[in-house]
């Protein structure tokens, strides 16, 4: 299937000005002027005019709850499973998906099979291996076999620290599961990354810093997300980021103030990217560690987000789409995602002023046409209502 994109403004998330592009099966073929005729004349063509619209690449999420978290209430606060619409209207054509702190009620087997549902109904997923604990509960028996093995695994997390729901794993114990990780992703050609979920205790990433300064650790290796907790974790985050880790904020109501202060305080932006924890729990407790209140994390928060930094953060709209785009696909080892460039996955997503989606393509299928979802889920009961448009900053808290 051929498809061309006529007169869109790029961002790639770079500005690259207005231009054409062309589709050709699941890849971007070429960016430039094409000529129309030419296209419209080849059988099954179809010839999009972006006149006013502005092109982007869709969005990475890192981290997200696939097949539920939650359970810190007992068995009934057990958060469910994502829906590939919730994904697609927030303009997220490749997730991540991972365990939280359940992973006895959640599987692995169950992880991966949702993932490989996901791709059959429109997008790109990859899953992490292990979850909040350690010893690492895998697939196989082992982190370097799952990562070897299985195609769609690409590294481990979320591995916790610095929070009470962890297993409190020994600095051996970090470093173990990361050469782990990092030895996987050599023999596979994947990103062998750790994901570190980060807790509000006092301690912070001096775990990770610990990592970093006192074994022979590859920095990008080490991928720490929930930095935006509190002021002191936000700083520790820019100097994590400043030995080449890469650190991820989730999206929530503070996100513009956060980015804003990592750019304050000297945070690198190339290593900084967002996520939107979706379909996580997002658990309050009390001093004695009680629970006192949960709710589930929405996907759209992170789309909400990006606008509201792209108008309020002080960034420009390519450095903001980067933290959801280029940055992610670094971070994760994702040579053709992130970018819109020839030979790249045409995953695109075309917007109008009021930042609504008009378009959106995964793996150059068309996920979204005038405005309006073309995907449905596999026992969705009827056509899912239009793309989302811009709505005030969304939730605060994080999984």
């Amino acid at each position: 299937m051929v498809t061309l994109i006529r007169g869109a403004e790029i961002f790639a998330p770079e500005p690259l000005g207005v231009r054409d592009i062309l589709v050709e099966g699941s890849r971007i073929a070429h960016i430039g002027e094409v000529d129309p005729a030419g296209i419209a004349a080849l059988p099954g063509a179809q010839v999009i005019d972006a006149s006013g619209l502005t092109a982007c690449p869709g969005f990475i999420d890192p981290h997200v709850h696939i097949t539920g978290g939650g359970g810190e209430g007992g068995y009934a606060t057990r958060t469910p499973e994502i829906a590939v619409t919730d994904i697609i209207r927030s303009g997220v054509t490749t997730v991540v998906g991972c365990l939280g702190t359940d992973s006895v009620t959640r599987t692995h087997a169950g992880l991966l099979a949702k993932a490989r549902g996901l791709e059959e109904e429109g997008i790109t997923a990859f899953v992490y291996t292990g979850s909040y604990q350690l010893p690492a509960r895998t697939i196989t028996g082992s982190v370097v076999d799952d990562i070897v093995l299985i195609d769609r695994v690409i590294g481990a997390g979320e591995i916790a620290v610095s929070e009470r729901r962890s297993f409190q794993p020994t600095i051996e114990a970090l470093a173990d599961i990361v050469s782990q990780c990092h030895v996987g992703g050599l023999l596979s050609g994947k990103a062998g990354i750790t994901h570190f979920h980060v807790g509000s205790h006092e301690s912070r990433l001096a775990p990770l810093h610990r990592l970093l300064d006192d074994y022979p650790i590859a920095p990008p290796a080490v991928y720490a997300t929930h930095i935006t907790r509190d002021e002191e974790l936000l700083a520790d985050a820019v100097a994590l980021a400043a030995k080449g880790a890469f650190v991820d904020m989730t999206a929530g109501a503070s996100t513009v103030e956060s980015v804003r202060r990592y750019v304050e305080l000297g945070g690198d932006l190339d290593r900084l990217t967002l996520s939107s924890d979706a379909n996580g729990s997002l658990p309050r407790f009390d001093a004695q560690g009680r629970l006192i209140d949960l709710t589930v994390a929405d996907q759209s928060t992170l789309f909400e987000q990006v606008w509201a930094c792209a108008e309020s953060s002080g960034l420009s709209l390519s450095q903001v789409l980067a933290l959801v785009t280029a940055n992610t696909a670094d971070a994760l080892k994702l040579s053709r995602k992130g970018r819109i460039a020839p030979r790249h996955d045409a995953d695109l997503l075309l917007f109008d002023e009021g930042r609504t989606f008009r378009h959106g393509f995964a793996m150059g299928h068309q996920t979204i046409s005038y405005g309006r979802l073309q995907v449905r889920g596999t026992f969705d009961a009827a056509p899912s209502q239009t793309t989302r448009s811009q709505s005030p900053p969304g939730r605060s808290g994080r999984d």
